[in-house]
């Protein structure tokens, strides 16, 4: 039976997922665990929104392949979904307007509920209404609570210079919230202490501790794979079984992208490619 007094949540995690590995899949897992124990919180859906191709990061490949790759590591998740808006836009989006449009699109979701609960039961609630009148039971449901989750890199990269514009870091953590997944060696703590923009909005911060030590990486399996050496079971056997067929990650590919100024440096500072 459905708790009214939990904040229903959507965990939406953006990035490159180059490839997608099982340490990003825990992520979720993490988190939910993390949300739901609190007792103030279910979570009711994931979402993975992979970067478009115009990130220009070094070493990224084709975004067709990257979703792909998600969808196939998601296929049997019954929470955990794959989005495709970011990674088709022609330009580089800020992680803020990805937010504000999947909160938007929350707000269509339920909007378009509210309309078909009106239409079938529209003479229930008149008759319920007349009954109890002033009663706050009828009030409209809360939108589910969107949150981006990530790991503590991208908190500390708050942090680096022209890489976030700081009314976005203030959108992000204060309209909608954070859930970071931290590692050993990993102090997101003490970084929040040290930014007055996250000390501002720390009520909003879920830091989550990993205990099992895991330390996957996209750029450790890239490397091993310009290597010759096996990835499987760092990566879900379907994205395995993908790379080996399309033969991505080579050396070739590695150094995609390696003249070219990340998107977010070019439009902040104006930097270009040499």
């Amino acid at each position: 039976m459905e708790d009214h007094n939990t904040t229903k949540v959507v965990l939406l995690c953006c990035g490159s997922f180059n490839p997608i590995t099982n340490m990003h899949l825990r992520m979720f897992e993490l988190a939910r665990d993390h949300l739901e124990e609190t007792g103030q919180y279910r979570v009711v859906r994931g979402i993975i929104s992979p970067v478009g191709d115009a990130y220009k990061k070094k070493g990224l490949i084709e975004a067709c392949h990257r979703l792909e790759m998600a969808r196939l590591a998601t296929e049997y998740s019954d929470w955990i979904t794959v989005d495709s808006w970011e990674s088709f836009q022609s330009e580089w989006l800020e992680t803020a307007k990805v937010v504000r449009h999947h909160y938007e699109d929350l707000l269509a979701a339920e909007e378009n509920n509210d309309d078909v609960d009106t239409v079938k039961y529209a003479k229930k609630r008149r008759i319920e209404e007349n009954n109890f009148e002033g009663s706050s039971q009828h009030k409209r449901k809360d939108l589910p609570q969107l949150m981006l989750l990530c790991g503590a890199d991208v908190l500390e990269s708050f942090g680096i210079p022209n890489m976030w514009k700081q009314e976005d870091i203030a959108e992000i953590v204060g309209r909608f919230g954070l859930v970071c997944i931290t590692r050993s060696g990993n102090d997101p703590h003490k970084f929040i202490h040290q930014s007055d923009m996250l000390w501002k909005y720390r009520k909003n911060i879920h830091v989550v501790r990993e205990w099992v030590t895991n330390e996957i990486s996209a750029t450790h399996v890239r490397r091993a794979l310009r290597r010759g050496r096996s990835v499987r079971y760092l990566l879900p056997e379907s994205v395995v079984l993908y790379i080996q067929e399309h033969d991505l990650y080579s050396a070739e590919s590695e150094q995609k992208n390696a003249d070219v100024v990340l998107a977010p440096l070019q439009r902040y500072t104006g930097a270009s490619s040499s």
